[in-house]
């Protein structure tokens, strides 16, 4: 092991002990596992902040640990599939600025999971990750807060979400259609039925 990733290693398990001790972990606020031994791959969860459609869900994050760490960001992506403007809903992909450019030595493991989970309470439909996602956030609100309500319901287990939805949902699945692919058809097209399934057709 080179000195460059010792250092990454010995900064790592510091951090991943400081956050087991934290109080967000005691109050299930966020969490961190390791996935290998040696350091360079955890798996983050988060939980959806109150008073948003995240709420009540629970938010698997796969977190790489670069050599050249803490100079460069972990690479960080959302396992579960997630419905906002600053999250890729087909990879989990993050547009956040301290992951990327606006990354410090100084931050932690615990500040990244902090953050992410501040992003989900105040997305930044500007400087966007998803481009449909962002355009309903902006011009319907109401149908964004139900999608994405919807999407911590069925993949987050989040307990609530919109019987109307889910009705549209199961029609679609009625007809043979993948369940994933439905929903990111209905969500897509602003629940539209119709051209939904002329989407879920033409793939």
């Amino acid at each position: 092991m080179n000195s460059m990733a010792n250092i990454a290693v010995q900064r790592i398990k510091r951090e991943f002990k400081e956050v087991l001790k934290s109080e967000e972990t005691s109050k299930n606020q966020i969490k961190v596992d390791l996935v290998d031994e040696n350091f360079t791959e955890l798996k983050g969860e988060i939980a959806g902040p109150p008073d948003t459609p995240y709420e009540g869900g629970r938010y698997q994050l796969e977190i790489k640990i670069p050599e050249t760490y803490p100079f460069n960001p972990p690479k960080v992506r959302f396992i579960t599939k997630i419905w906002h403007p600053n999250i890729s809903s087909v990879t989990g992909a993050i547009c956040l600025d301290i992951l990327k450019d606006q990354w410090a030595a100084a931050m932690t493991l615990r500040t990244v999971l902090l953050s992410l989970q501040a992003l989900l309470a105040a997305a930044e439909p500007d400087d966007p990750q998803d481009a449909v996602v962002a355009n309903q956030y902006k011009q319907n609100p109401e149908m964004f807060k139900q999608t994405a309500g919807l999407w911590s319901h069925v993949y987050a287990g989040a307990p609530v979400s919109s019987p109307d939805y889910t009705h549209k949902i199961d029609k679609l699945c009625a007809m043979g259609f993948d369940k994933n692919a439905v929903i990111v058809a209905l969500s897509s097209k602003s629940w539209d039925v119709e051209t939904a399934t002329e989407l879920l057709l033409s793939n």
